[in-house]
């Protein structure tokens, strides 16, 4: 099996910032051992104009049948011929997508130590499959790609080029296209299609395809226009893992919606007010809140912490009392979208010096975030599950230990104040939770007192002397006595 990525350079970006991306220098051939064969590493060109990385993966079609495709039904052996001579070695397939996965693990989570800014920005690709096989031809490879933002070349495999009339195989030359994808973002979309047009699995799926697809698929997936084949064919047509994933897409792409969307239940703070001049949004109230938090704090270094689409990075930006500023979102899609808000590319050298958007999760420790200044959760504790808290719990107050730690969640007591929002409803489809504020209070007091911090409560937007504000906060000290005041 075979393919090619290659990208051009351009002004401050030379086509050799291919290898910091894929973590494979361009000087040197690298092998890599699978179950299934070797994976080769090589890059045919490389310069500062163009760039080629190719993978080539030798399967061995005998140790392909030993690990689990030696058996028949029932446990008879089965020697068929077909199951030593076929195209498994040749054809792009799951083999492949698993390969890419193994050996371009860090480029395909969008992580580059050396260079952290560059797995955000879009770059011209070009990406060849010699043989793939796609049930369902051309029209379904441009149906799966072009969405996504590729333009595709897909041209049938004759199946002799001797003997025009017998017409063509099921197999295609594949060429994909695009100048506004990330790396990261091609390498999940190949991950997760080539399995799929293949319409076949070489090893046994089981309910942790659901998580893989939905990490790869992130961004992309829930609104394509083909997911639910996507979903069926990668999941080998088992009806009930891809009902199980359809179901978590639904919530993802709830998730996803356009901040303005969100923000017209969640934050139209005062809609119902007779005056005429429109009411600050709650969005908006809450980077205000949390900006003179910060600055009440001293804090010059600060983390984001699931920053999202980069609305406070931006804000952040603006006070030139924030010297150093990083986001941190486990979505390479949000990143990307941050990136493209702050202008990144076109950013001043003293001005770009200033902020960082890293990919992470918040579920694991990460030395990263180590010796900053202040942190600040707004709006991301409710989109995790309750088991999962404690585990941010020690990534953040634990682990990385800012001076000071700020947390904004919504008060569930003031939903009764949305007349859009029905009964018993949360403010976003993918809340796992919406606390009281007696709850909130009681959870930050726990963490504070676990982790030596002490902590102070904070409303934002109106605070209705019957139900409380629309979102509240806590502002947690290193350091300071345990017993929580009051703001």
């Amino acid at each position: 099996m075979f393919l090619t990525i290659s990208t051009t350079g351009s002004a401050g970006q030379p086509a050799t910032d291919l290898g910091f991306l894929l973590h494979k220098h361009p000087d040197k051939a690298q092998a890599f051992s699978t179950s299934y064969g070797t994976a080769h590493v090589l890059y045919p060109e490389a310069d500062a104009e163009r760039c080629t990385a190719a993978l080539l993966l030798e399967v061995d079609a005998v140790a392909l049948v030993r690990r689990g495709k030696g058996k028949g039904r029932g446990g008879a052996p089965d020697a068929a011929l077909a199951q030593y001579v076929n195209d498994r070695p040749y054809a792009a397939s799951s083999l492949l997508a698993v390969a890419l996965s193994a050996v371009f693990s860090s480029a395909m989570r969008g992580v580059c130590t050396a260079r952290p800014q560059l797995p955000a920005q879009p770059r011209p690709l070009h990406i060849e499959v010699p043989a793939l096989p796609a049930r369902g031809g051309p029209g379904l490879v441009r149906g799966l790609f072009e969405p996504l933002g590729w333009t595709v070349t897909a041209e049938p495999v004759p199946l002799d080029s001797e003997f025009p009339q017998w017409g063509d195989s099921r197999y295609l030359r594949l060429v994909l296209d695009a100048d506004t994808l990330t790396l990261a973002e091609a390498l999940r979309h190949l991950y997760v299609l080539l399995p799929v047009l293949d319409d076949a699995k070489h090893y046994w799926v089981s309910s942790d395809e659901v998580d893989k697809l939905l990490r790869a698929g992130e961004g992309w997936l829930p609104g394509h226009p083909e997911q639910r084949l996507i979903t069926s064919r990668y999941l080998s047509r088992r009806w009930s893992l891809a009902r199980q994933a359809t179901e978590r897409l639904e919530l993802v792409r709830l998730a996803e919606t356009d901040d303005t969307a969100v923000e017209d239940v969640d934050n139209a703070v005062g809609a119902e007010t007779e005056q005429e001049e429109k009411p600050t949004p709650l969005a908006v109230r809450r980077r205000e809140s949390i900006l003179a938090a910060l600055r009440a704090a001293g804090a010059a270094r600060v983390l984001d912490l699931g920053c999202g689409q980069g609305q406070l990075v931006q804000q952040l930006l603006k006070d030139p009392a924030f010297t150093e500023i990083v986001g941190v979102d486990v979505s390479m899609r949000a990143l990307t979208i941050a990136s493209r808000r702050l202008k990144l590319d076109r950013m001043g050298e003293r001005q770009s010096a200033r902020v960082n958007l890293l990919q992470g999760s918040l579920a694991y420790t990460d030395k990263r975030l180590r010796g900053y200044d202040a942190a600040v959760l707004s709006e991301v504790i409710e989109h995790l599950d309750l088991p999962r808290l404690p585990a941010l719990e020690y990534a953040v107050f634990g682990a990385a230990r800012p001076r000071t730690v700020l947390v904004t969640t919504p008060n569930v007591e003031y939903n009764v104040r949305w007349a859009s929002l029905p009964a018993g409803h949360v403010r976003h489809g993918d809340h796992r939770f919406e606390w009281t504020r007696e709850e909130f209070r009681s959870w930050a007091e726990q963490v504070a007192g676990r982790y030596g911090y002490g902590v102070a409560f904070e409303p934002v937007g109106p605070d209705d002397p019957e139900v409380g504000p629309p979102t509240q906060m806590a502002v947690f000290q290193a350091g300071t006595p345990k017993e929580a005041k009051a703001a």
